[in-house]
């Protein structure tokens, strides 16, 4: 399913130091930035920026164009833009929105068009007919003409450029099927700025790659391997050629991945002890749970009793029974899946609760399990 995960990183940086070494806080920029809260709500209505957002971050987008981009024809691309035709807000190479589908369902989609655009943005997605309704949802009712709502985009997956915030002086991007969404601007901004790299995209069979056609204009810069020619790619292949002289990946490299779970663990693993490389990753699926025990979740409003097995999340177990439950990013990152316990206590595994929220009773079912003895939600 193209929807959105945590990305991760191997690398970190230290904050900065003060601006001027004695001043906690620069008192030009709050300054202006005091006033920009005031003027900004009298200047808001002129803003040549659209869509209007709404309080809940909400914006109205047109679909302009509709496009199956594989030759399977399970992949199709949306062009979104503004009612209006008016300019729209900013965004980066790895950049994602939250699609708001008339079902009430919400969906991350990956940016993949031109962060140049200022007028459009376009997502893809693949239809996976047993992955929740989404993205069957997407293929067979959306077409061009129709309004649909979008809150972002937002950036968790940004790509830092070298001498640009990287000290890597070379680039390799790694892309596993629908995993090229992400990755297509970042292949542009690379390009744009005259860097070194290189790709290779793999996939099950050529039918099933999307873009295959808008890529070709990169020529030897990509390999494309598929699973039914070539079987599955070795870390070498991923990675590229060795250096002659080590025999193992070229020093110097930030690799941007994004792809099935497998590929990224494979990547993860191999990479653990090459300080010299910057491992840079998202997931379109859920993470493998991890030294989970079994319990069980019962739902407040019908006392249904759901067994949580120790491998899956409690949102996997929910959705047999209540398949129209909210979900998206199943990482703990979106917010989605928030519920609220009604008894037990919650061993909680996301990056976004607040400790107060936390102390409510708020949990996130996508992640977040039992610290022993069960569980009721209001649900």
């Amino acid at each position: 399913m193209n929807q959105r995960a945590h990305p991760h990183t191997t690398t970190m940086t230290s904050p900065p130091p003060h601006l001027a070494g004695r001043w906690r806080h620069d008192p030009l920029l709050v300054a202006a930035t005091a006033l920009g809260k005031v003027w900004f709500p009298f200047w808001r209505p002129f803003s040549p920026i659209a869509p209007t957002v709404d309080d809940d971050g909400v914006s109205q987008m047109r679909i302009v164009g509709r496009e199956v981009v594989a030759e399977d024809e399970n992949v199709v691309a949306l062009t979104l833009a503004a009612p209006d035709d008016g300019m729209l807000p900013r965004w980066h190479a790895g950049a994602h929105l939250d699609l708001l589908l008339p079902s009430g369902r919400m969906r991350e989609y990956s940016l993949c068009g031109d962060p140049a655009d200022r007028h459009k943005y376009r997502i893809a997605i693949r239809r996976i007919p047993d992955g929740g309704g989404g993205s069957v949802e997407v293929h067979d009712s959306l077409g061009i003409g129709d309004i649909v709502s979008i809150k972002g985009p937002r950036n968790a997956f940004p790509i830092a450029l070298p001498g640009f915030g990287s000290h890597a002086t070379s680039l390799r991007f790694i892309a596993g099927g629908i995993g090229i969404t992400p990755i297509l601007p970042m292949l542009a901004t690379a390009e744009r700025h005259g860097l070194d790299w290189s790709m290779i995209y793999t996939g099950r069979s050529a039918d099933s790659i999307p873009f295959r056609d808008e890529l070709a204009r990169y020529g030897e810069r990509i390999t494309i391997r598929t699973d039914d020619e070539h079987g599955l790619p070795t870390m070498a292949d991923l990675l590229g050629p060795d250096d002659p002289e080590t025999g193992r990946a070229p020093s110097g490299m930030a690799v941007y991945c994004c792809g099935p779970i497998p590929m990224l663990e494979g990547l993860r693993t191999h990479l653990a002890d090459r300080a010299d490389i910057e491992l840079h990753y998202e997931r379109f699926s859920p993470p493998p749970v991890l030294d989970g025990e079994e319990f069980t979740v019962t739902l407040a409003s019908s006392g249904t009793q759901i067994p949580v097995a120790a491998d899956e999340s409690a949102l996997a177990a929910i959705r047999r029974v209540v398949p129209s439950v909210p979900y998206s990013c199943q990482q703990g990152f979106c917010g989605t899946c928030k519920v609220r316990t009604v008894d037990g206590e919650v061993e909680h595994r996301d990056n976004i609760l607040t400790e107060p929220e936390r102390a409510a009773g708020t949990m996130l079912t996508c992640v977040s399990r039992s610290r022993g003895g069960n569980l009721t939600l209001d649900l």
